[in-house]
């Protein structure tokens, strides 16, 4: 008995070390060399300086344009380095084309219609994502598919509509149409439905917060990287934009896209002048994005991330 019970033992043994032995090794779930800082090469610095360089040529002819003459501008070999006109082509622009008007016209325009993008887009976002009522799925289409829908083709009832609650030629006119945006809402909606779990919205019900409070406390936070994101694009949208303001303003009160399009409406426009106001544009734009650029690239790289 003693025997045959060793034997029968280390026979155990054996058949378990064999089906240890026998089991094929786990794959491995990364690749070697995966998380490692892969380092660019010469064709990725000529790559990117190429890109960098076309990116920049605009801005830096416009600066060259600005400091020089029209004769200048305009001679078969154009000069590539800055002039001496600078400061005369700006405060000409300026006197011009009532740039000051326009710069604190377009600031309220675009900061009017960048806030309540935000605010407006931020909670039909969170509702679309996170909120469970009746027609969600028709709504949201109907959202996507104005975005099908020329915006020429709403020029002129929209033109009547302000003209009719006397907002002709007022700023009025050119914020309240764009308080929101369908992109806006399909973007936040998004963005929220990766980026804000279930868990923090009924965590913050048990401790007795509201749908305001929850919003307040918990869906901007989580949203502030998109929310930076989408009000850029909004403000440099809303900063650029000529046509509709084109329309639904005058002369004595324009946005600076509009007034700058008073210094080329001459028969022979003065082109060093015309690029000194461009250059003035410009450069509200460089400023915001110096100041708030970390913050916009940290949101997009939240964004891919995610996805």
């Amino acid at each position: 008995m003693t025997t045959t019970s060793t034997v029968t033992l280390a026979d155990q043994r054996s058949v378990s070390k064999g089906a240890v032995h026998d089991v094929p090794p786990r794959r491995r779930r990364f690749k070697p060399g995966a998380g490692r800082q892969h380092h660019a090469g010469p064709f990725a610095y000529f790559a990117l300086a190429v890109v960098g360089i076309g990116s920049l040529f605009p801005l830096y002819w416009t600066l060259v344009a600005a400091s020089r003459t029209q004769d200048e501008i305009l001679d078969s070999s154009p000069p590539l380095v800055p002039g001496g006109n600078l400061v005369h082509n700006l405060q000409a622009a300026w006197e011009q084309a009532h740039l000051g008007k326009a710069i604190v016209n377009t600031v309220i325009v675009s900061a009017s219609i960048t806030l309540a993008t935000l605010f407006f887009c931020t909670l039909a976002g969170y509702a679309f994502a996170k909120m469970r009522f009746k027609g969600r799925g028709a709504l949201m289409t109907a959202v996507i598919a104005t975005l099908t829908i020329p915006p020429q083709l709403s020029v002129v009832p929209l033109f009547m509509m302000m003209a009719d609650i006397g907002w002709g030629g007022q700023l009025e006119s050119v914020i309240f149409p764009t308080l929101v945006s369908a992109f806006g809402v399909f973007f936040m909606r998004q963005y929220l439905i990766e980026a804000l779990p279930y868990e923090l919205i009924e965590a913050g019900r048990v401790d007795g917060a509201n749908n305001l409070r929850i919003v307040w406390s918990i869906v901007l936070p989580v949203a502030r990287p998109a929310m930076m994101v989408l009000g850029m694009l909004t403000f440099v949208q809303a900063w650029n934009d000529f046509f509709w303001p084109y329309l639904a303003l005058n002369q004595e009160n324009p946005t600076l896209q509009v007034a700058l399009g008073q210094l080329s409406a001459s028969y022979v426009p003065d082109q060093s002048i015309v690029m000194a106001g461009a250059l003035i544009s410009t450069l509200p734009l460089l400023v915001v994005f110096v100041i708030f650029g970390k913050q916009i690239v940290g949101g997009i790289m939240s964004g891919a991330v995610k996805g």
